[in-house]
């Protein structure tokens, strides 16, 4: 199943630009007014509200405030759930951001989802290669397909170590923002859905790449949506595709992503599936990452 029907979110305690993670995030942008996690607290709370207001099965999760982990709010990069009561575990660049793995809060969700088995990636920290989650890499569950654009965040051979060991197939490719540099993770030019793929294929400059990520897209029947980069720096590119209680799809991004789309973009993607917004400003200036980045999906 591509689309998950219950998600993990994680409230912050200490939200803020992390510098640590901004050497390779050209997308935190914003400094630091002394209000960001008042600021960061509310766009979460009301973003929850609204998928629970959809019937969006959502388990929020309190971060704690030691260890210090600003970047706690993005949970998918450290941690993705699978069938049969799997959990994998990701290697990450930041240390701050591997603080994010706190034993106990492992301990929690195992006991929460019934986990039976956990897969751990993150002994390639040792060896400075990373692979976060899925951010470094968007997930085609029905077709086992892992597309990854690779960064100093997502390294081809901790790819092609998860590859093997969940059974996906990697596709792999380099893809640059604006200003020619690498995209520090995949899912924000990218969004695979049960029936399209929204994505930013003028970021990938290599053609023969390009044309393996629209080969591949192509072997699954899925319609390709572009986007462009300008879209893409407003995050249009960072959705993901849910379904509620009753199995009624949505289509999540922020305000800002929705705001950048054209009408026709808009109608196309409305054809698939109903779109909900909401605005996280200071979450995506301060943090770099939008709605997709927020959710790990909870499959079991």
């Amino acid at each position: 199943m591509q689309t998950a029907s219950h998600l993990l979110m994680i409230r912050p305690v200490n939200f803020g630009f992390n510098r640590e993670t901004a050497v390779n995030n050209a997308f935190q942008t914003g400094a630091d007014d002394g209000d960001v996690q008042a600021k960061a607290v509310k766009e979460f709370e009301d973003f929850v509200q609204l998928l629970s207001g959809n019937d969006i099965d959502v388990t929020v999760v309190d971060d704690t405030p030691l260890p210090y982990t600003p970047d706690s709010v993005f949970p998918n990069n450290w941690i993705s759930f699978h069938e049969r009561r799997t959990v994998c575990l990701y290697p990450m660049f930041a240390l701050n951001r591997r603080q994010e793995r706190k034993p106990q809060l492992i301990e929690m969700l195992k006991a929460i989802f019934n986990i039976s088995t956990v897969i751990d990636f993150t002994h390639h920290e040792k060896n400075n290669r990373f692979l976060e989650g899925t951010g470094s890499m968007v997930l085609d569950r029905r077709f086992k397909i892992a597309y990854a654009c690779l960064s100093p965040r997502t390294d081809i051979d901790v790819l092609d170590t998860f590859c093997r060991s969940m059974k996906f197939l990697p596709v792999a490719f380099e893809a640059f923002d604006k200003n020619g540099k690498a995209i520090y993770h995949t899912n924000v030019m990218m969004c695979v859905a049960d029936r399209y793929v929204v994505v930013c294929l003028e970021s990938i400059t290599n053609l023969q790449q390009r044309e393996s990520v629209v080969s591949a897209i192509g072997m699954t029947a899925k319609k390709i949506i572009p986007i462009t980069i300008e879209q893409m720096q407003h995050f249009a590119g960072n959705m993901l595709q849910v379904q509620n209680r009753k199995g009624k799809k949505f289509l999540i991004m922020s305000s800002q992503a929705y705001q950048s789309l054209q009408a026709q973009q808009i109608k196309e993607l409305k054809k698939y599936n109903a779109i909900l917004h909401s605005p996280l400003d200071t979450i995506e200036a301060q943090g770099g990452g939008s709605a997709r980045c927020m959710i790990a999906e909870v499959f079991q």
